[in-house]
């Protein structure tokens, strides 16, 4: 059964757009609760299947959220609400409240225009592939509401908050606090807005907090993850040791040192590694992406520790890192699996392996990196109108190996398309910036072309 709807990270696209609309979430909401009321949950005569919905902070998430319970409540489930809560706490809280599924409503790094739905199972891990196509076969059949006596209920969570700090303050190691640093943390207007101040001050931290003043519409706008001008700044104007940079679900993770530069998934997914190697707690190896430096897995494979690379896409880091019974993945954009702490990627709680690493080995992230220089690599996202088969056409192939026989084994070219947005990613790597740059663009150049050119 495939699927048209669910992308890498569930359904995602413009608000007031198919299928981004309160009609369609609707039926979505109705359907997943068609589906989930018809697993065999072993619950007690007269209980019903409960889903948790949470949301970012985006104007539109209050629509959406409406359209969501009443479709599922129509189908005979019973909802919790929770309001504005990272991505990573509602899988967090499925399991601590033993629910039957949670629900949310994001776009994650994507612009306040843009909302999504991701969905989590029991366990607090994405949906299996087969259950999102079950929804989505469902999607277009009419809503025939269950009887009075089985329409589901609806209520809300009032201590979500306090729970989801204290789970994330129990991910540090108690012999262990953070007193005497000064931490600035963006939480880019989004979900994470009234929670990680918390979580890093209770620890001992000094902390300063920007990007949290949520109003609906300027969420990941210049700040957090995607655009870490801001937190360099208050790094430097507040004299701080590092900054922390979350984007709007709260599930990617940037850092910078005391002079501002900047840390991606890829190194930090490294500091914990070898943290871990030292001191003989890394259990198995670690799953990168097609997208992660060659610097980070030569140096890990120096290191001794196994390196395996999935395909784009944080689920896909979990599928792997299960297969193989290993705790640790990521990817550079910022999604870091410790799977040992958690179900899902979190920001906050990868945050918090990065700095036991520091405060451990009494290290500044630069100094933690010192030894490793990135390969130049340059990605350029090339906006497409409609998607086409880029791997079958010939001058696109035809520029992929030049610039493959130019950088002569010593790089690699990758073309993949986005599962979140309308975009082919075209992304270079080599031993020679100049190369890397000149490359990168002649490639997305004649991607553009094709694409301009497909009706």
């Amino acid at each position: 059964m495939t699927k048209k709807l669910f992308g890498t990270d569930g359904i995602r696209g413009r608000v007031g757009e198919e299928p981004i609309t309160p009609e369609r979430i609707l039926h979505l909401g109705f359907s997943a609760g068609k589906v989930l009321a018809a697993k065999d949950w072993h619950l007690k005569k007269g209980e019903r299947p409960v889903v948790l919905i949470g949301k970012d902070t985006r104007v539109s998430g209050y629509m959406l959220e409406s359209a969501l319970e009443a479709g599922l409540s129509a189908a005979g489930v019973d909802v919790l609400l929770s309001g504005p809560m990272p991505t990573s706490a509602i899988a967090y809280l499925i399991r601590a409240l033993r629910l039957q599924a949670g629900i949310v409503i994001s776009a994650s790094h994507n612009p306040y225009e843009d909302n999504g739905f991701k969905f989590f199972s029991q366990e607090g891990t994405k949906l299996p592939d087969e259950i999102e196509a079950q929804i989505e076969s469902g999607i277009n059949e009419p809503i025939i509401t269950m009887p009075s006596l089985q329409i589901g209920k609806v209520q809300r969570i009032k201590d979500a908050t306090g729970r989801y700090i204290e789970f994330c303050k129990s991910t540090f190691p108690y012999q262990l606090d953070l007193r005497g640093l000064r931490i600035v943390v963006d939480c880019a207007h989004g979900a994470t807005y009234h929670i990680s101040e918390h979580v890093f001050h209770e620890l001992g931290a000094e902390v300063f907090v920007i990007g949290n003043e949520p109003n609906g519409l300027n969420i990941n706008r210049g700040c957090g993850a995607t655009n870490c001008s801001a937190l360099i700044e208050s790094v430097r104007l507040n004299r701080a040791d590092l900054g922390i940079a979350l984007d709007g679900d709260g599930d990617r993770l940037i850092m910078v040192d005391g002079c501002g530069a900047l840390f991606d998934g890829d190194q930090l997914v490294y500091i914990i590694a070898k943290h871990r190697y030292q001191n003989g707690f890394l259990k198995g190896g670690v799953v990168g992406t097609l997208m992660t430096n060659l610097a980070i897995e030569n140096a890990l494979k120096q290191l001794g520790v196994p390196f395996l690379r999935a395909k784009v896409g944080d689920r896909y880091v979990m599928e792997m890192l299960c297969e193989n019974d290993w705790y640790l993945g990521g990817e550079g954009s910022g999604h870091i699996i410790c799977r040992d702490k958690h179900t899902t990627g979190d920001g906050i709680i990868a945050a918090l392996q990065v700095l036991y690493a520091l405060r451990e080995n009494n290290l500044t992230l630069t100094e933690f990196m010192q030894d490793i220089t990135l390969f130049p690599q340059r990605i350029i996202n090339v906006r497409i109108n409609k998607p086409f088969d880029f791997g079958e056409d010939k001058t696109i192939q035809a520029v992929v190996g030049e610039a493959e026989s130019d950088l002569n084994t010593k790089g690699r070219v990758l073309l993949r398309a986005s599962g979140t947005e309308p975009v082919i990613r075209v992304m270079v790597e080599g031993e020679s910036d100049q190369k890397v740059s000149f490359w990168a663009q002649q490639i997305a150049d004649v991607v553009q072309t094709a694409s301009d050119g497909v009706n």
